[in-house]
């Protein structure tokens, strides 16, 4: 889904550092990106390491503000429902006017 919505020719992120889950190995052979954060995955007979495994935990903390942030976003029932719009440009206004809602939200 990734590659057909960002195909991997473009540069689309070439000036992100970008923090993924394991689901996304091989994403900074792709694309090109300043830094890929990426954890280890543990091998079958190969288990990880005491500090594989704290930068493993370093990585996951720095990821879930992100996602929490996303979670929050989803209170708004338009953007956890099921999309029935057409017109996908109301979609980003919607998730523009959210997004605004929670900021005000968190500075108020």
């Amino acid at each position: 889904m990734l590659k057909e919505d960002f195909p991997p020719d473009g540069d689309w992120f070439k000036n992100f550092n970008m923090r993924l889950d394991s689901g996304y190995q091989g994403f900074a052979k792709d694309y090109k990106c300043r830094n890929a954060y990426l954890p280890t995955k543990a091998r079958k007979k190969q288990p990880l390491s005491e500090q594989q495994r704290l930068s493993n935990r370093q990585l996951s903390t720095q990821r879930v503000g992100i996602e929490h942030s996303i979670g929050r976003l989803k209170r708004y029932r338009i953007m956890s429902d099921r999309l029935r719009m057409h017109d996908f440009t109301k979609y980003d206004d919607a998730l523009e006017v959210c997004a605004g809602l929670w900021n005000f939200y968190l500075t108020n």
